[in-house]
C-alpha cells in the first residue's frame, strides 16, 4: 500500500507530459475563441471566463485520467459544477429572462474542454466551429423571427369611467396582436391591467404608439 501511494506522488511530482501541455494549449485558444464572441456583444461570461471553463475542463479531464477509477466520477463532476456556474449567469431582467444563450455556450465550451482533455481533437475541432456558427449565423434568423413573432407583456393603468377591460382587450386585436389576460387589480376607481401580447415587432410598435397617445391612460408600461 505505501509503496503504491509512493508511485501516485513521484507521478504528480513529475513533469507534465508534453502532451497534456498541448491539450491544455488546444483548451485555451478553444475558450478564447468563443470567449472572444461573448465578450464582442458584451455578455456577463466574455473572454476569460469561458476561457478558464475550457482550461479548468481540459485540466479536470487530464487529472482523471492519471486517476483511473475514478475518471468518470470527476467527469461527471465537471458537469455538475457548470451547472452552478450557469445558473448565476442566468437572470430576470423585468419581464424577460437572460443570459440563457451565454450558460449554454459555458456549458457546451466546458464539454470541449472535456473532449481536448482525453486527446480527441476532431470532435473538439468541429464541436468549436459549430458552437460559433451557432453564434455568428443564427443571429439575422432570430431576429426574423423577432420581427414577425415577439412576446411582450403591457402594464395599463386606467380609471374606471374611461374605459373597461373589455375595451382595451379589443384594441389589442384591432392591432393583430393575440393577447391574454395575466393580472389585473382594481384599487378605488383605479383599473390595473397587464397582458402578455404576442404578434409582429411592426404591429407592437403601432400598439405602443396609439396607448402613448392615449390621454385617459394614467400608467402605460412594457
Amino acid at each position: 500500500m505505501q509503496n503504491l501511494h509512493l508511485s501516485h506522488v513521484c507521478c504528480y511530482l513529475l513533469p507534465m507530459p508534453y502532451e497534456d501541455f498541448l491539450k491544455l494549449f488546444c483548451a485555451l485558444l478553444a475558450g478564447a475563441l468563443i470567449g472572444a464572441e461573448r465578450e464582442y456583444r458584451s455578455k456577463s461570461a466574455g473572454l476569460r471566463t469561458l476561457t478558464l471553463i475550457c482550461v479548468g475542463s481540459a485540466l479536470f479531464t487530464i487529472v482523471s485520467t492519471h486517476v483511473g477509477n475514478d475518471a468518470a466520477r470527476i467527469a461527471a463532476n465537471i458537469v455538475t459544477g457548470i451547472g452552478f456556474l450557469g445558473a448565476g449567469i442566468i437572470f430576470r431582467e423585468d419581464n424577460r429572462v437572460r443570459g440563457l444563450t451565454t450558460a449554454a455556450t459555458a456549458w457546451a465550451t466546458a464539454a470541449l474542454g472535456m473532449s481536448i482533455g482525453i486527446g480527441d481533437y476532431l470532435n473538439a475541432m468541429g464541436g468549436v466551429l459549430l458552437i460559433l456558427l451557432i453564434l455568428f449565423s443564427l443571429v439575422p434568423l432570430q431576429n426574423l423571427i423577432e420581427r414577425k413573432r415577439q412576446m411582450r407583456t403591457y402594464r395599463i393603468v386606467f380609471n374606471r369611467s374611461d374605459g373597461d377591460i373589455l375595451h382595451y382587450e379589443k384594441l389589442f386585436g384591432k392591432f393583430k396582436l393575440n393577447a391574454h389576460r395575466v393580472k389585473h387589480s382594481r384599487v378605488g376607481s383605479q383599473i390595473t391591467g397587464q397582458w402578455a401580447a404576442s404578434g409582429s415587432a411592426k404591429n407592437h410598435e403601432k400598439f405602443t404608439n396609439q396607448m402613448m397617445e392615449n390621454t385617459d391612460i394614467q400608467e402605460f408600461d412594457f
